[in-house]
């Protein structure tokens, strides 16, 4: 008898395996019963047979409870019509830990209460599959970068600056002093290329929005690279590499868990280099053509978004965006002083910016400007001028939301379901 696990099962065909899991859910018909098992891995059916079994273990099968933890012996038998393609003949049964009456039953649940639950619910093949696409995306960009010869820099939470304004910051009281829950950890990053050419910085990022829409978290994760010797057009070059990669790895080893989601393979499939491109007022004359009423010099809502996105099979860059509703640091376009050498990507089907990226002013002079016109406080930012008066070069990044691109990846509504554990306006817990 072999211990192994379910994703495994077709390694042992008609073999007697056993495996430690739990009972997601099970119904029986007089002599036989139909057990859902799980571990982590997936989810595989196990079929016992009164006759086949003692008296007991059949009686147990029949008994136990949602989501006991048990360790379940059987026979791997081939079946078409499972997810998995195989079943288990149960041969045995031994529970661990028997299970209190399960909140989280097969009936339908309001999503306050699931997320209320959120440590249980994330047990659901749903969220298995949404979390382990995840899991397969997190992989996917370090694969990637690693194999373009970026490093890893780990780049402070705590900080006495922001990169944009402090609006939307958190603030801490840090032994008297203020300080902020991290925005981003480009400034750092942009330091860091400076020293080793290729960097990037993957973790989680705070934005204190009161926001209520599907496309935003207080607390979110974010991939951003940041690249010496990088114009604005080889910075988009890699971004569009980049979510080739993420999509053609979810493609290959996710099959499983967008099959389980129901998700619409064919779309992510058109999802190759390169991307059609168009320009702010390209974007704005599409909108104004369709009947929206948007003015040059405003910011894209979430509908403006999904219109243009909509327009287009694949991800679209819109680039050259008014200087004025952009970041101080971005560079200006040199035939066009009023819009920058930056550009957001939109993903298809209505979700909106996953990336925004541009080339960084690398002048002292012209970036000392853009300070003092934000009236941002000049000692916090003394360091990061120091950059442009030791070595400095044309450079450019990004930050891609991880939390976005798995919401489009998954086809998935919201997403409060990306993330193990959802940190929104109204609320902290689990």
């Amino acid at each position: 008898m072999t211990e192994t696990t379910i994703n495994k099962l077709k390694n042992h065909e008609a073999k007697e395996v056993t495996i430690k899991g739990w009972l997601f859910n099970k119904r029986s018909s007089g002599k036989i019963a139909f057990l859902q098992i799980r571990d982590g891995t997936g989810f595989v059916q196990g079929v016992a047979v009164k006759n086949e079994l003692p008296e007991d273990v059949f009686n147990l099968c029949k008994e136990i409870g949602q989501e006991s933890s048990v360790i379940v012996t059987g026979i791997v038998r081939k079946d078409e019509r499972a997810p998995s393609g195989y079943e288990l003949s149960v041969t045995d049964i031994k529970p661990v830990s028997l299970s209190e009456e399960y909140p989280i039953t097969m009936k339908e649940h309001g999503i306050e209460f699931l997320m209320d639950h959120r440590h249980l619910w994330i047990r659901h093949p749903r969220q298995h599959a949404i979390l382990k696409i995840r899991s397969q995306i997190n992989r996917a960009i370090r694969e990637f970068l690693d194999g373009e010869g970026f490093v890893l820099i780990e780049s402070p939470i705590i900080t006495a600056n922001s990169c944009e304004g402090t609006t939307n910051l958190f603030e801490l009281n840090y032994f008297d002093q203020k300080a902020y829950l991290s925005q981003t950890g480009q400034l750092y990053n942009e330091a860091a290329a400076i020293a080793f050419g290729k960097v990037y910085s993957f973790g989680p990022t705070f934005r204190a929005e009161k926001s209520k829409t599907r496309r935003h978290l207080n607390e979110f994760w974010m991939i951003e690279p940041e690249m010496a010797y990088y114009d604005h057009k080889a910075n988009m070059e890699l971004q569009e590499r980049l979510i080739e990669y993420i999509v053609s790895s979810v493609l290959e080893n996710c099959s499983m868990e967008l099959k389980t989601l129901k998700r619409d393979v064919s779309r992510l499939e058109k999802v190759k280099a390169p991307f059609p491109r168009i320009t702010y007022d390209e974007a704005v004359k599409m909108l104004k053509n369709n009947g929206f009423d948007f003015e040059w010099g405003n910011d894209f809502g979430a509908p403006d978004e999904t219109f243009i996105a909509e327009q287009f099979e694949k991800p679209v860059f819109v680039e050259k965006f008014p200087a004025k509703i952009k970041a101080f640091y971005m560079e200006p376009d040199p035939e066009n002083s009023s819009v920058i050498l930056g550009a957001d990507l939109l993903a298809p089907e209505g979700y909106g910016e996953i990336i925004g990226g541009s080339q960084r002013i690398h002048d002292y002079d012209l970036l000392l400007r853009k300070i003092k016109e934000e009236g941002l406080p000049l000692k916090d930012y003394q360091w990061y001028l120091d950059l442009r008066k030791y070595g400095s070069v044309p450079h450019s990044g990004f930050g891609l939301g991880l939390e976005r691109t798995v919401a489009w990846i998954c086809g998935i509504d919201h997403i409060r379901e990306t993330i193990p554990f959802a940190r929104t306006l109204n609320r902290v817990t689990p």
